[in-house]
């Protein structure tokens, strides 16, 4: 027991986790997941991608929600049947060798899903400092935005540190804030002085069918980077009771619920704006609120914004920290990251978790300072440097559904994929061409990204042990 009489208890078998979550959590750490930043900043990247037709612009929105769907049918059954913590690491552990388990976590820690976090804390503390603005103080400045979101890291650190009790009830509250919010924008730029008039601009670009269809690939990354972070239900699925029933049932609520969101959020921007004036307004909600109810649209959207990107760092605190502490488990990343605190909660996992993205942080601060004018944000970087890594691991993990019927055909699944030869044919066929498309467009920061996932060889080879390295394919039923 040490000073702060928290007493930490390894895990090398059974899990101690304790399962206190319901489906309504299970459901709210979806929504938190899903609803970030996204649906705030993406609309006018899609417009631009899609040269101002409403037409191809609804469309991906509605495909990318389907896509989700489909998605989320395979990750259902790999959920079901084995209802442990860690997510796709588990599914990718149980289907392929271990050193494909262990890149995809190791690319997670240090790669994408930290960094995920850092970006929406960022965003955060900059709508924030727009609230300070709209009441007419002076701009707080870059330091002021670093250290909030700073603080904004490591106080929803130590709230998850409390239990997963406490966490599970947090994330209900936000869940319903971020709701509540984005409902009261849908109904703001609906309401206050909506322009139909907009919706009889040009539905389709005058152009070739092969730009618009090149422009509706290009669309899609940003739609999909919207509808992000649906599966984190399923890295804690020891903690969610009757897992077999609740995953399944909190994926299929919570993405049709975002689903259903989005789309009328995106109708409240055109009412409001016409395509030009979207591809002309990165920060779409604001611009479009501010049309529809002058400052106090302006404020209620940067409220708006506040909660639900605090929200959705919370959510990705809670659940990415199972993935290191299941790793660590396992003897495929650093040991001191295995322990659960008396409470069942990974401490140290959460509190390493916090350093690097401390680490991170800093980085896109400075980057910020120095960046030249014209130059891609921080945020757009970030999205450029791990969307391709992401989509060769996403990849494999639904590929894993089919590994998992050959390797365990008789492992009982309490939810198989319905029509699951048309299901799996098509997640698998748009992954692909989303991973070409996105490396020809983006291949310098995709090799970024690739070479960064492949330094996990080092410790691959010096820092894991032979016992770890055993292949597990097939035997973790």
């Amino acid at each position: 027991m040490g000073r702060s009489g928290v007493r930490f208890v390894t895990q090398p078998a059974a899990s101690t986790y304790q399962a206190g979550l319901g489906w309504t959590e299970a459901f709210s750490i979806i929504i938190g997941r899903i609803i970030g930043s996204g649906i705030f900043r993406t609309p006018a990247s899609v417009m631009l991608a899609v040269s101002g037709g409403l037409g191809p612009f609804f469309v991906v929105w509605i495909l990318g929600g389907l896509l989700t769907f489909l998605s989320a049918l395979l990750y259902s059954e790999m959920v079901a049947m084995l209802p442990k913590n860690g997510g796709p690491y588990v599914y990718l552990r149980a289907a392929f060798p271990p050193i494909i388990s262990f890149l995809r976590g190791w690319a997670m820690f240090f790669v994408s899903e930290t960094a995920s976090i850092v970006v929406v804390s960022i965003v955060f503390a900059e709508y924030s400092s727009r609230v300070i603005v709209i009441a007419g103080l002076s701009d707080p400045g870059l330091v002021f935005r670093g250290l909030l979101a700073l603080g904004t890291i490591w106080s929803l650190t130590g709230a998850n540190m409390l239990g997963v009790r406490f966490s599970g009830l947090f994330q209900d509250v936000l869940s319903f804030v971020k709701i509540a919010s984005l409902a009261a924008v849908i109904v703001v730029g609906t309401v206050f002085d909506p322009q139909p008039s907009h919706f009889a601009a040009s539905w389709w670009p005058d152009q070739p069918v092969i730009e618009t269809i090149l422009g509706m690939a290009m669309a899609l990354r940003y739609v999909l980077f919207s509808y992000s972070g649906w599966e984190g239900a399923t890295y804690v699925a020891e903690e969610v009771k009757n897992p077999a029933k609740n995953l399944p049932l909190s994926l299929f609520a919570g993405i049709g619920m975002v689903m259903l969101l989005y789309l009328s959020a995106n109708v409240a921007y055109v009412l409001q704006l016409s395509p030009a004036e979207l591809i002309e307004s990165p920060s779409v909600a604001a611009v479009a609120l501010e049309r529809a109810a002058g400052n106090i649209g302006g404020l209620l959207i940067s409220l708006a914004v506040v909660a639900n990107t605090f929200g959705n760092v919370n959510s990705q605190i809670f659940t990415k920290s199972r993935t290191w502490q299941a790793m660590a488990r396992d003897g495929l990343f650093f040991r001191i990251l295995a322990p659960l605190s008396r409470a069942g909660v990974p401490t140290m996992s959460l509190f390493f978790q916090g350093l690097w993205a401390t680490a991170l942080l800093l980085l896109a601060l400075t980057a910020d300072h120095f960046k030249a004018e014209g130059e891609k944000s921080a945020y757009d970087r970030v999205i450029d440097f791990f969307s391709f890594t992401s989509a060769v691991f996403n990849f494999l993990t639904f590929y894993a559904v089919l590994r998992l019927r050959q390797l365990l055909p008789d492992k009982h699944r309490p939810f198989r994929t319905p029509a699951f030869p048309l299901v799996f044919g098509a997640v698998m066929l748009i992954q692909t061409a989303f991973a070409v498309f996105t490396f020809i467009t983006s291949p310098w920061a995709s090799l970024a990204g690739l070479a960064l996932t492949t330094t996990g060889l080092v410790y691959w080879h010096f820092g894991v042990d032979h016992e770890a390295k055993q292949d597990l394919r097939g035997q973790d039923a």
